[in-house]
């Protein structure tokens, strides 16, 4: 039998503050999602003044990234390659803003983030998963 690190609730916790505070530092309204492996959601945080569409967009992210096991820009740059079947599976948000997040080799889950240009959403999912090392 084999085992995995999952994420706990004070790694989710650390995630999102970090993720948060890098957000508030540069004045950004944003939603900050938090999926585990299979993409399923842990804990969302829309900051004040971010689109109520953040709440769709940023666990789609996330999700994306945890099932895919890399970055979202990765996604999106398939598309924009020419690679557009790649928008029909309904499990794929194919936007730049979400990171997966690893420990010990492996994906332990992602975190996305909606709200602001998509390189500053990815610099928001990249503080939040810096927090786990």
């Amino acid at each position: 039998m084999q085992s995995k690190a999952i994420l706990g609730q004070e790694d989710v916790t650390r995630i999102l503050a970090a993720a948060r505070a890098e957000a508030q530092k540069n004045n950004w309204a944003v939603g900050i999602a938090v999926v585990d492996d299979g993409g399923h959601l842990l804990a969302f945080e829309r900051l004040d003044g971010a689109a109520a569409s953040t709440a769709y967009i940023a666990p789609g992210k996330a999700r994306t990234s945890a099932l895919g096991r890399k970055e979202s820009v990765v996604f999106e740059e398939m598309v924009n390659n020419g690679r557009t079947a790649f928008l029909s599976g309904n499990l794929m948000t194919c936007l730049e803003g979400a990171v997966p997040l690893i420990h010990e080799g492996q994906v332990i889950g992602a975190v996305g983030v909606s709200g602001v240009k998509p390189a500053e959403d990815a610099q928001v999912a990249k503080a939040g998963a810096a927090a786990l090392a």
